[in-house]
């Protein structure tokens, strides 16, 4: 690819390339269309009716009636608003070891000074609702003050039961807060941030929403702004209240992300039209697919569970002795297709194949 100053990006042969990661992914040539339209004033009143479209409209992907924060950032910076907005120094946390993306929340709540309990796992298995209710039924004088969870687990290709953990929290009668990171599955799996009792959900662009990555989200609860009232960790760029007092109006206290936001309007419009349950649907049947295909090469597939296997991806094991860097480099060269890397304890022992298409609209 050379962009039109002539730097040349990569060495690919000439023709389509199949990026199949499982983010960032392919962006529709209708949302980048919509990003090429000329940056607007941003305190003008044609970024506010933008605004106010898009804070209405994310609200129904995120199957929410209350607020949608978004943040000119990625991911991580979502996590970490998460945690500043809604807890104070040394506050004990609750989190599961599913994958990598589990495991860097958890590090930067290490980071923050959070006190963080992490329920162990072997990464081939989604979030264990019954170890998080007994932990819970045996924190008897409710120090914990949160619980965090990834739906799905990007390093893996593991779906954890969100509904579940949120019945296994009111089980133990307990009032942490839940938390979950949704980055890699708003848009294409079924998630319902209402219905399942979330209290702050974290999201990105760049993967369900098929945009480029620069900007995140926070869902949150009544409840988990009210612990924003007594939470007592430094944050200044990440507050949610200045936030939320701007985006009454349409606006944003700092300089907003304008053309990822004319690509956010766009995706929002073709998800809507598509129907949600129409893209999980068809989020499903690629997985499928994928899964019949993985087995039929005679391939281990690293999810274990049958009912948490993702729709968005299928992390693939190589069998012993043989390098899933080295089979990437060939598909790469002889192919132009780029399939994920292992990450962390999976690094070179899996490849990771993204379905995700872009909606058909």
């Amino acid at each position: 690819m050379k962009l039109s100053n002539g730097l040349s990006l990569n060495g690919h042969p000439s023709g389509r390339h199949f990026l199949q990661i499982p983010g960032p992914t392919n962006v529709p040539d209708r949302i980048l269309r919509a990003m090429d339209y000329p940056t607007i004033d941003h305190r003008g009143p044609e970024f506010q009716q933008l605004g106010k479209a898009v804070l209405s409209g994310i609200r129904r992907i995120f199957q929410t009636e209350g607020p949608v924060i978004i943040f000119p950032a990625s991911g991580t910076g979502a996590w970490e608003a998460a945690l500043v907005n809604t807890l104070s120094p040394g506050d004990p946390v609750l989190m599961c070891e599913t994958g990598h993306f589990a495991s860097l929340w958890k590090r930067m709540a290490e980071r923050l000074g959070l006190a963080v309990e992490f329920i162990p796992g072997d990464w081939r298995h989604g979030v264990d609702a019954a170890a998080i209710e007994a932990r819970l039924a045996a924190d008897r004088e409710r120090r914990i003050r949160a619980v965090c969870v990834v739906h799905n687990e990007t390093s893996t290709g593991v779906t954890s039961r969100i509904d579940e953990v949120r019945r296994a929290i009111d089980r133990a009668g307990h009032p942490a807060l839940l938390m979950v990171d949704a980055i890699s599955s708003l848009g294409s799996i079924d998630y319902r941030h209402d219905e399942w009792g979330a209290d702050v959900t974290v999201a990105g662009s760049q993967k369900g929403l098929m945009l480029p990555p620069g900007i995140s989200f926070n869902a949150v609860s009544a409840r988990a702004l009210e612990a924003a009232k007594q939470a007592r960790m430094p944050r200044s760029y990440w507050e949610w209240t200045e936030m939320l007092a701007a985006n009454a109006n349409g606006f944003f206290p700092t300089t907003p992300a304008t053309n990822l936001l004319y690509g956010l309007h766009e995706a929002i419009a073709m998800l809507l039209e598509e129907g949600l349950p129409n893209v999980f649907a068809r989020h499903r049947r690629h997985a499928e697919a994928t899964r019949a295909a993985v087995r039929g090469w005679g391939l281990d597939i690293l999810c274990q569970d049958p009912d948490g296997h993702s729709p968005a991806l299928t992390a693939v094991l190589m069998p012993d002795g043989h390098d899933a860097d080295a089979l990437r480099r060939v598909a790469l060269e002889n192919f132009n297709l780029s399939l994920g890397q292992g990450l962390g304890k999976v690094a070179g022992r899996v490849f990771r194949i993204g379905h995700r298409e872009t909606s058909t609209t």
